[in-house]
């Protein structure tokens, strides 16, 4: 491909609100352009990575016996109440009602439409196991869309569904899944991490995701530095705090007025009260019924951890009226004394814990010296905080770090979550009607895009591993107004494009630095650059991108030359 006859918009300098090293050198380098937030236009150079890397995950589906598929992306909002998911999606799904009333959910995730596909296919187990997988557009109502095209509204994923009639069979295609993930993310020159992760929404027991370092990722892996065990902050435990001596009985309960002070952060400051000492009462609904989560007020709750410590399926936040009606206040003031209607789930960081702070159960006031399991009994103690820095593994007892990562894959065992509310059943050898046991395996294809600029760049700009690369050669003409070395470079790309490679030639009449900088700049691995002094002693300079090295090739020999340094 000529420069001139393609759509590469360079630009000098990024925009200032580009964050991101991935962001800022794919809107330089004239990859993609943002229409609106969260919503990007992939140009010629970038839609050729895409399809570089949807290629490489083509090859490994099918090596691993996946066949392809192509589902909506307009779903039947009808599948995603049969699912229960529909209430789950709140705010991220984007969903309207047609011009005859049905309403539609612009796919967010597929696992519904699959189920429902393969519910009118499979009727026995001979029809077993099955993997099926797409690549497609998905959208979201991303409340802050950031770091380019790692956090979007529309964004492009390969889903992955595997379908069996039984547990082992699940496990056999997990395997499959978890190791085409190591080969095709290897292949692209990714380094990863594979760390255990919480299901979530999408359902299941087991899951994992492949992670990479990212000072821009949005997601947290807490590694132990004795024995290097790793796991998503969502789920990660921590040792149990070392047994203090409990806190002294002291005084009892005291009101103390809080007018309009509602927050810990608010309290902590006007009365000079360490966060630590102070509990935060979170009132939610589990299965439908009331509960109350205490954690010290310089913690997060972790709403996995409480929903497995409460051993609720469905959790949410109760709203200011729910928490009014049972508590007596308004939010801002619950707190555990006296709560008797609302079972109580304590972290065990507060447990013996003596002079603490907690709201009142009456607005505009808290009390103090108030100790845990004198004045309040909880129904469980247990983990509910996500890990810090600081704490220990529960493993080993060794120091546990925080990492900053990015998600480029996930893979999960759902087990019959959706086949049984969608019906996806088969008659087994017994003649007994049964839910297949299913499968799901994402990888964000344009977030893997991001991903390797974020691990593949310098000073200059991207420098593209050879198997995702746009071109595995970019031919540059020093001066196009010399024509015996603009007449070689013709001839030369000609030659290329017979030995099929794949080629951008830039012969734009600009100046040298302008090409030389661009071309470092978009990152092709290899260039080949024609200058009229080099030609005199018949030589071109090829230069490898990433290692920095040139070498004077004579012309004759270029070819070879690149065939053994060039192919991807």
């Amino acid at each position: 491909m000529r420069w001139t006859d393609t759509l590469i918009p360079t630009l000098r300098e990024a925009p200032k609100e580009a964050e991101a090293t991935s962001h800022r050198l794919l809107l330089r380098g004239g990859f993609v352009r943002q229409l609106s937030s969260g919503v990007y236009s992939y140009l010629p150079l970038g839609l050729r990575v895409l399809n570089r890397i949807s290629q490489i995950i083509r090859e490994e589906m099918f090596r691993a016996g996946a066949d392809e598929v192509l589902l909506p992306a307009l779903h039947p909002a009808e599948l995603w109440r049969k699912s229960g998911r529909y209430d789950t999606l709140g705010g991220d799904k984007i969903s309207f009602a047609s011009r005859s009333g049905q309403e539609y959910v612009l796919g967010p995730t597929h696992e519904e439409v699959i189920t429902d596909l393969v519910a009118g296919a499979i009727k026995s187990y001979q029809d077993l196991p099955l993997i099926l997988f797409q690549i497609q557009t998905k959208f979201r109502d991303e409340l802050r869309p950031r770091f380019g095209i790692i956090r979007t509204k529309e964004f492009i994923m390969k889903d992955a569904y595997s379908f069996d009639r039984d547990e082992a069979g699940l496990d056999a295609n997990y395997e499959k899944m978890r190791s085409a993930y190591e080969t095709l993310f290897g292949r692209m020159g990714l380094r990863y991490r594979v760390v255990a992760a919480d299901p979530g929404m999408m359902g299941g027991k087991v899951s994992q995701e492949f992670m990479v370092e990212s000072k821009y990722g949005e997601d947290r892996v807490v590694q132990c530095e004795k024995c290097s065990r790793l796991t998503s902050q969502d789920i990660a435990g921590r040792a149990r705090p070392k047994t203090l001596p409990p806190s002294p009985a002291g005084a009892k309960p005291e009101i103390f007025e809080t007018p309009n002070l509602k927050t810990i952060e608010e309290i902590s400051a006007h009365f000079k009260i360490p966060k630590e000492k102070m509990v935060k009462t979170l009132i939610y609904v589990g299965d439908d019924k009331p509960l109350a989560a205490l954690v010290s007020g310089e913690s997060d709750l972790n709403e996995g951890k409480l929903r497995r410590l409460a051993e609720v399926k469905v959790l949410r936040m109760a709203t200011a009226d729910e928490i009014q009606k049972w508590t007596g206040a308004p939010v801002g003031f619950s707190g555990p004394v006296n709560l008797k209607t609302l079972p109580l789930y304590m972290d065990f960081d507060i447990e013996g814990s003596g002079d603490l702070v907690t709201g009142a159960n009456q607005k505009d006031r808290h009390l103090k010296n108030v100790k845990a399991e004198r004045d309040f009994s909880p129904a469980k103690v247990g983990d509910l905080r996500y890990v810090r820095e600081g704490d220990f593994c529960p493993e080993c007892g060794g120091a546990l770090k925080i990492i900053t990562t990015m998600e480029v894959g996930h893979i999960f065992k759902l087990g019959t979550r959706y086949s049984d509310s969608l019906e996806a059943l088969f008659i087994d050898e017994a003649g007994k009607r049964k839910p297949a046991i299913m499968g799901c395996y994402g990888i964000g294809v344009n977030r893997v895009m991001a991903a390797i600029v974020e691990e593949h760049h310098d000073e200059k700009g991207i420098c593209w591993p050879r198997a995702v690369a746009p071109y595995e050669i970019h031919l540059i003409t020093v001066n196009e107004s010399d024509g015996n070395s603009c007449n070689e470079a013709r001839k030369f790309y000609e030659l290329l494009l017979k030995e099929k490679f794949e080629v951008l030639y830039d012969n734009r009449n600009e100046r040298a630095g302008v090409k030389f900088n661009d071309a470092d700049l978009v990152g092709i691995p290899v260039q080949v650059i024609f200058g009229e002094k080099n030609l005199k002693q018949g030589k071109v300079d090829v230069k490898l991108r990433k290692e920095g090295k040139s070498e004077l090739v004579n012309l004759t020999e270029a070819l070879t030359y690149l065939k053994q340094n060039a192919k991807s």
